[in-house]
């Protein structure tokens, strides 16, 4: 199989408004900011998108904005998953129309499922995204459900668009095994590019990404060339931006304070109930990210 996806994938904020509306010029400024910077695409509306906590207009704007934005330039992965089926359906059926390249999904939230209600939810969000190529979202730590190699099996049979996943389950070694099985796997670790490339991973989708995507841009161009001593010097020098995501707990609200100190555009807050920082911590927060350089432009 060709590859179709690859490369450096952020999975960046989604702006928003104090009434709860897609923030859509900020959306679009975050989104020019990273293809500036010379990233592959995106992943729209992940877990540091609050895309779970989004209702289904809302998704459907972050869809829209973000096909408009980035066609003919980066890839738009969509993620559309949702508590229920009926509305990861809808954010599938709002991303084909939109022109969305992919949709990805995670697995049927909070109600234990079944294989075969796993098999049914992802065969009815596939369905309703046409022939656009499908990715599984695999991040056992919030779903409480790991996609492991055995039920991938299973999703390929039964899902005709399945291409790949983006793999942020804590077993590493599966990426081998993954890509063994003819799929397309984004690392979602940030801290380790470089392992994960060379583990047979097409490119990495995490929020660090959207903050510093020169520095990951830098080291997936040295591994394509061959470069390794300076994909490994940059592999180095990673933990910070990993680190500044997750202070206080709260990355998706990190990602948004940086962002709109670099654009000189209210980003906003992160829609309740997703971890908020108080203004000493976001004091904090913008002191770190100086230091490293990431509300400042780099092109």
């Amino acid at each position: 199989m060709a590859i179709e996806f690859a490369g450096v994938y952020p999975a960046n904020p989604t702006p928003t408004t104090d009434d709860g509306r897609v923030n859509e010029a900020a959306l679009r400024a975050v989104l020019e900011d990273n293809i500036r910077h010379g990233v592959h695409g995106f992943w729209i509306a992940g877990s540091t998108g609050e895309g779970p906590i989004l209702d289904d207009e809302q998704r459907a704007v972050a869809a829209r904005v973000a096909a408009e934005t980035c066609k003919g330039r980066a890839k738009v992965i969509m993620h559309v998953g949702a508590m229920s089926t009926a509305s990861a359906v809808k954010g599938a059926k709002a991303a084909l129309a939109a022109g969305c390249d992919a949709v990805c999904c995670l697995p049927p939230l909070f109600f234990p499922s079944t294989e075969r209600g796993r098999i049914d939810h992802y065969r009815a969000v596939a369905d309703a995204a046409g022939d656009l190529p499908f990715f599984v979202y695999n991040l056992p730590q919030l779903t409480q459900v790991e996609t492991v190699p055995a039920m991938m099996e299973k999703f390929q049979r039964a899902i005709p668009t399945l291409v790949g996943l983006k793999h942020s389950a804590p077993n590493f070694a599966d990426i081998r095994v993954f890509a063994d099985m003819g799929l397309q796997v984004f690392s979602g670790w940030g801290q380790l590019p470089l392992p994960a490339l060379t583990m047979g991973a097409v490119g990495s989708i995490d929020a660090p990404l959207s903050l510093a995507p020169w520095h990951y841009v830098a080291l997936y161009d040295a591994w394509k060339r061959g470069d390794m001593a300076r994909a490994q010097a940059l592999q180095d020098e990673v933990r910070p931006f990993v680190d500044l995501v997750w202070m206080y707990g709260a990355p998706a609200h990190v990602c948004k304070v940086v962002l709109s100190a670099r654009l000189g555009m209210d980003c906003g807050r992160p829609i309740p109930p997703v971890n908020r920082l108080n203004d000493e911590e976001q004091r904090d927060v913008l002191r770190v990210a100086e230091a490293l350089g990431v509300t400042r432009t780099h092109y």
